[in-house]
């Protein structure tokens, strides 16, 4: 019994000196709580036919097991449309930006002048801070037919409208999020490369490697995990491509490459006469587990191929 008092004293006295402590840590577990799972009640929605005077609790359960939403999504006549052009946005992006980023911060790691550096940092982050609706702003402005000096030229030399043209949209959007984000996203390269140990770029000088080869096998090595653990992440929202920014872009003429499965989804919740929440959530869910799948079967081919897999 006076062992149970005391140890019951101790850690009150322990408690007390910690509430601090205690007090920060509890406070993001709430916001955490409050905004990332607390919503994840709304999931129901896909799995009924949701009606608003009855709530979601009372809404009726929707037919084949609740699984007639994601049934009605796989049989839409534009599924296979909104998931290839989805496919196509995802995977470009990420087989441009990635090297992009990591070609410039290894230009950037090298270059020997400060001045020059920093200043090519700063140009290069810039665009990331603009808002998506003004940076589409910029390139409806530079790709114009009649005032664009981008889509001015190519209409006259090719005949082609940049903006209008639906075997351009990809490229377009690839390398305009390029332009947008390849400086932010080199930050976590930069990073990676000043912690790469200058004993071993030393040696490499000292047995004759040239600035390629002190790349390749000094620098390109050390960044490997960091790499892996962004690609692994990026895999997570290959379907969950930012609809603001193709939305914003999105026209009559290319509407046939630029719909996918976020658009969509606005679309038929937001946009719709007739608003259909327990249609879109289920479309939100379907891409959620798809993501999730992906994230953990490129963590496992990762870890067996590198051996930097992060689960």
């Amino acid at each position: 019994m006076k062992n149970t008092e005391s140890s019951l004293k101790r850690f009150g006295q322990y408690a007390l000196r910690h509430w601090q402590l205690y007090l920060m840590v509890s406070l993001p577990v709430i916001v955490l709580f409050i905004f990332a799972y607390a919503p994840m009640y709304g999931v129901i929605l896909a799995f009924k036919n949701y009606q608003v005077s009855k709530g979601i609790w009372g809404s009726p359960w929707a037919e084949n097991c609740g699984m007639n939403n994601f049934i009605r999504f796989f049989n839409n006549y534009n599924f296979k449309e909104c998931l290839g052009n989805t496919l196509i946005l995802s995977f470009y992006s990420m087989l441009v930006s990635i090297p992009t980023a990591i070609l410039l911060a290894l230009s950037l790691n090298y270059a020997k002048n400060l001045r020059f550096r920093k200043t090519v940092q700063m140009v290069s982050y810039c665009p990331y801070f603009i808002s998506t609706v003004v940076f589409v702003g910029i390139i409806n402005l530079l790709m114009d037919t009649r005032i664009g000096v981008i889509g001015k030229f190519v209409y006259e030399k090719f005949g082609v409208s940049v903006l209008g043209s639906a075997g351009l949209f990809p490229s377009l959007y690839v390398w305009s999020g390029v332009w947008q984000g390849v400086g932010f996203c080199s930050i976590i390269y930069i990073a990676a490369l000043a912690g790469v140990d200058m004993e071993q770029h030393e040696a490499a000088i000292i047995d004759g490697a040239t600035l390629l080869q002190r790349i390749k096998y000094v620098d390109i090595p050390a960044i490997l995990p960091t790499v892996v653990i962004m690609l692994i992440l990026n895999m997570g929202s290959v379907l969950n491509i930012g609809y603001e920014k193709v939305l914003a872009m999105q026209n009559q003429n290319n509407v046939s490459a630029s719909e996918v499965i976020t658009t969509y989804a606005y679309k038929v919740s937001l946009v719709s006469t007739f608003p259909d929440y327990s249609y879109s959530t289920a479309i939100g869910l379907f891409q959620s587990l798809i993501g999730l799948v992906l994230i953990l079967v490129t963590n496992k081919i990762a870890d067996k191929l590198t051996g930097n897999g992060f689960l």
